[in-house]
């Protein structure tokens, strides 16, 4: 009921003409210059970019203001344009390459075509290329550089990027709706109750949030898989 709720809202809030839309604004052009193009890119109509992130949103000692290169990729083929409002599906990532949710999420495509959507793949800190420190082997030295690897500095860099997207696109009244599955379903929860100005709403899939302050029995996982096999 909630997916049917957001579609309703979307449908009405995107308007239906064609001969209205923008052109689709394409590769780095029109981005800032912190937006570098990978030299990895993937195949069709993905479009992979670097943002120079913050290593620490949260303190202001000296190497709080370190900066990594943090990895995300974006679709244009749907967008219908910040012109019309067009809303923007980001799919926050979560404990893996970004590699990985390109491969399995049709779940995106499926519904930015009929929407007219723009897509975002954000690349999770400390995974694929978005490491910090310059190597893996730097950044898991010891656990005071692993310490920035938490959800709260993770929400913190997908809300810069996401920020930037608009502004650079011209897109700032696009609804946003961020989308996990997972960890990455609990980050999409969080990031609608911590950035509300941001994200219009979330869809948080096979998301463990209720495992928290007892709320779920903690076997209730094992018990429904047990279950399903």
């Amino acid at each position: 009921e909630w997916l049917l709720f957001l579609v309703v809202f979307l449908s009405i809030s995107i308007s239906s003409s064609s001969a209205d839309r923008i052109g689709i604004p394409r590769g780095a052009a029109v981005l800032k210059k912190h937006h570098l193009p990978s030299k990895r890119a993937f195949s069709g109509d993905l479009h992979t970019y670097f943002y120079t992130q913050t290593l620490d949103h949260f303190n202001y000692k000296p190497e709080s203001y370190a900066t990594f290169q943090q990895r995300y990729v974006i679709n244009y083929k749907y967008w219908g344009g910040g012109a019309v409002s067009a809303p923007i599906f980001v799919c926050l990532g979560a404990e893996q390459a970004l590699e990985t949710d390109l491969q399995t999420i049709g779940f995106l495509d499926d519904n930015a075509a009929r929407f007219n959507a723009l897509i975002v793949y954000i690349e999770h800190r400390y995974y694929g290329e978005s490491v910090p420190f310059g190597s893996r082997e730097e950044a898991f030295r010891n656990a005071y550089r692993m310490g920035y690897l938490n959800s709260a500095q993770a929400l913190a860099d997908y809300a810069e990027i996401i920020a930037d997207i608009k502004n650079n696109l011209q897109a700032s009244h696009s609804p946003v709706i961020v989308i996990g599955a997972s960890y990455g379903g609990m980050l999409a929860s969080w990031f609608r109750l911590k950035y509300p100005h941001l994200a219009l709403g979330a869809l948080a899939s096979s998301a463990p949030v209720l495992y928290f302050d007892n709320i779920t029995p903690s076997d209730a996982f094992y018990s429904i898989i047990t279950k399903s096999f």
